[in-house]
C-alpha cells in the first residue's frame, strides 16, 4: 500500500503506529481531519488479514467519522483506532494502558471510544492512563450504554425519512421490516411499535427474533427473505452492504432507514435506489445517535442534553434531503455534500481569521 499517496488522495493528516512488545499492542491510529475540532473515533481490535488491511480500515473508518461527526454538528473531527489482535484472546491490561498513554502524548488531537472489539472495561482502562476517552463506566461520569440513544437517534431520522417518502412524518400503519434486532434495532423496535408501525423482522440469532415477537407482535421471515417482503420502509441493522446487486432488485419498500453502517455495497448502489425512487437515509447520518451521546461527556454528561441533540438527526436527513434536491443528486451525495460544506465554512473561518490578525501573531512571533 502506498500509504502517502492515499492519505495525500483523501487529504489525512496523521497516521501514527503504535507498539509495545511487552503487552503485545499494535495499534494504528489514524486522524483525518481536525478542521472543527479534535478527531473523535472509536478503537477497533481485530484479526486483520496483513497489516496493509488494518492500515487501510483505519484510515477508512476514519474519514467516515469526520463526515459523521461534521454532518451530526459536532465541533470534532473524524479519528479511529484499530489494534491488530484476536479480542478474545490477546487482550490484557498492559495493551490498553500502554495504548492509553499514547493518546495521552498526542496531546488531545484524538479522543477514543469503545468499537467492534473492546468494551467499556477496556475504555476504563485507558482512562487511567489519559483523559483523551468517552465511553467509559458511568461510575466515571460516563452516558453508559449507547444503545437505546442510538435507536432513539434512528428513530427520529425514520420519521423524517418517512415525511419526504410519504407526506406525513406518522409511522403508524407503515409495515417496517427490521434486518437484524439486536440492542439498537431492539431499542428502536420500541419505539415503532409505541407509534403503531408493523414490524417484520429477522436475525440470524433465533433468540433476538423470538424476544421482538414477544415484545412486539412482530412477523418473523428468514433472513434471507427480508428484502423482499411487502413493507413500506427496509430498516438494516445488522451487517454492512445489504443494498447491493442482489437485493435491490427485491426491494419494495419506499424508504431504507436503519442503524447499519456502510448500507451501500458501493456508491453506485445509491445511485440505483435513487434512480427507483427510494428515499435512504444516509448511515452515518440517521445512526450519529451515539457518536452525539459520547461527544457529551466532553462536557460533563447530561443525559437530556444528549437526547435533545439527538433529536436533531431529524433537521439533518430533512437538510440532507433539500441538497439532493438542490442539487440533483442521491442523498448518500447530499450528505457528503452536507458534510463537506460545514468543514469548508470552518476552514474559510479560520483562514481569513488568520489573514486578519497576521500583523498581530507576526509582534508576537517577533517579540
Amino acid at each position: 500500500m502506498e500509504i502517502f499517496k492515499y492519505m495525500e488522495k483523501y487529504d489525512y493528516e496523521q497516521l501514527a503506529f503504535c507498539q509495545d512488545e511487552q503487552s503485545g499492542l499494535k495499534a494504528i491510529i489514524a486522524i483525518h481531519d481536525t478542521t472543527l475540532g479534535p478527531a473523535l473515533g472509536g478503537t477497533r481490535m481485530w484479526t486483520y488479514e496483513s497489516e496493509d488491511a488494518a492500515i487501510e480500515d483505519a484510515l477508512r473508518l476514519a474519514r467516515g467519522m469526520t463526515y459523521k461527526n461534521a454532518v451530526a454538528g459536532l465541533n470534532l473531527g473524524g479519528g479511529k483506532t484499530v489494534i491488530i489482535g484476536d479480542p478474545r484472546k490477546e487482550k490484557n491490561e498492559e495493551m490498553f494502558r500502554a495504548f492509553g498513554r499514547y493518546i495521552q502524548g498526542l496531546n488531545g488531537r484524538y479522543i477514543t471510544a469503545e468499537d467492534v472489539g473492546t468494551t467499556v472495561e477496556d475504555m476504563d482502562i485507558i482512562y487511567q492512563e489519559t483523559d483523551y476517552v468517552t465511553g467509559v463506566s458511568p461510575a466515571f461520569g460516563s452516558s453508559g450504554n449507547p444503545s437505546p440513544v442510538t435507536a432513539y437517534g434512528v428513530y427520529k431520522g425514520m420519521k423524517a425519512a418517512a415525511k419526504e417518502a410519504f407526506g406525513t412524518d406518522s409511522l403508524e400503519g407503515k409495515v417496517i421490516a427490521v434486518q437484524g434486532v439486536g440492542n439498537v434495532a431492539f431499542n428502536l423496535c420500541k419505539h415503532l411499535y409505541e407509534e403503531g408501525a408493523k414490524l417484520i423482522v429477522t436475525d440470524i440469532q433465533k433468540e433476538a427474533i423470538q424476544r421482538a415477537v414477544e415484545a412486539f407482535g412482530a412477523t418473523a421471515v428468514d433472513p434471507n427473505d427480508i428484502y423482499g417482503v411487502d413493507c413500506d420502509i427496509y430498516a438494516p441493522c445488522a451487517l454492512g452492504a445489504t443494498i447491493n446487486d442482489t437485493t435491490i432488485p427485491q426491494l419494495k419498500a419506499k424508504v431504507v432507514a436503519g442503524a447499519a453502517n456502510n448500507q451501500l455495497k458501493e456508491t453506485r448502489h445509491g445511485d440505483l435506489i435513487h434512480e427507483m425512487g427510494i428515499i435512504y437515509a444516509p448511515d452515518y447520518v440517521i445512526n450519529a445517535g451515539g457518536v452525539i451521546n459520547v461527544a457529551d461527556e466532553l462536557y460533563g454528561y447530561n443525559h437530556e442534553r444528549a437526547l435533545k441533540k439527538v433529536e436533531g438527526i431529524y433537521s439533518n436527513i430533512e437538510r440532507v434531503m433539500e441538497i439532493a434536491k438542490r442539487d440533483g443528486i442521491p442523498t448518500y451525495a447530499a450528505a457528503d455534500r452536507l458534510a463537506e460544506e460545514r468543514i469548508e465554512r470552518m476552514r474559510n473561518s479560520r483562514s481569513q481569521f488568520l489573514q486578519n490578525n497576521h500583523h498581530i501573531l507576526s509582534r508576537r512571533r517577533h517579540s
